[in-house]
């Protein structure tokens, strides 16, 4: 496994990944503060406060980057737009997850992010396999992920919600470099 030594960064045509730094936990915050956008990930707690976003913020500055990778998604000229992030769960493969503020939704950027993303990771980590998911009742994110070549494996999972409190159904995905 290649290590890596300083926080990447990831240039696309209009956004730019970067770690998080304390300065955004605001931005995130804001826009976490959106029950649409909680009850649609794994792990955000609804309702989200500043105290939620300064924890988070402070856990990507520690995180071990030869297995996790978690960046902001940066739009030019408007900054913080949301999150994406790759994560090493104890047993699997490397898996991706990502939220845009809802502000900011249909404009393409979850697949942008989420291509750049892999070519990052197949380029500097030289990850060949990424699993994802999407909950069933979130066909937009699956949308994303078919555009940035994810494949459904046929497999239907129940994935926990910490902000609906309850597990959901979650159609399950991989891409192959």
């Amino acid at each position: 496994m290649c290590v890596i030594e300083k926080a990447p960064t990831i240039e696309t045509r209009r956004l730019t990944l970067r770690t998080p730094r304390i300065d955004d936990a605001s931005r995130i915050a804001a826009l976490c503060g959106d029950y649409a956008i909680a009850k649609m990930t794994t792990r955000m707690p609804w309702p989200y406060s500043q105290g939620d976003a300064d924890g988070f913020v402070a856990r990507c500055q520690i995180q071990d980057r030869r297995k996790d990778a978690t960046f902001v998604i940066d739009l030019e000229d408007e900054g913080v737009v949301g999150v994406l992030g790759f994560f090493t769960p104890p047993v699997g493969h490397l898996e991706i997850g990502y939220w845009i503020g809802r502000p900011y939704w249909g404009r393409g950027l979850a697949t942008e992010a989420t291509q750049g993303a892999l070519a990052w990771a197949k380029r500097d980590w030289r990850r060949k396999l990424v699993v994802a998911g999407h909950f069933a009742d979130n066909p937009a994110s699956g949308q994303v992920l078919v555009k940035a070549g994810f494949l459904y494996t046929g497999v239907v999972e129940a994935k926990p919600s910490t902000a609906r409190g309850e597990p959901v159904p979650t159609r399950m995905m991989v891409w192959l470099a």
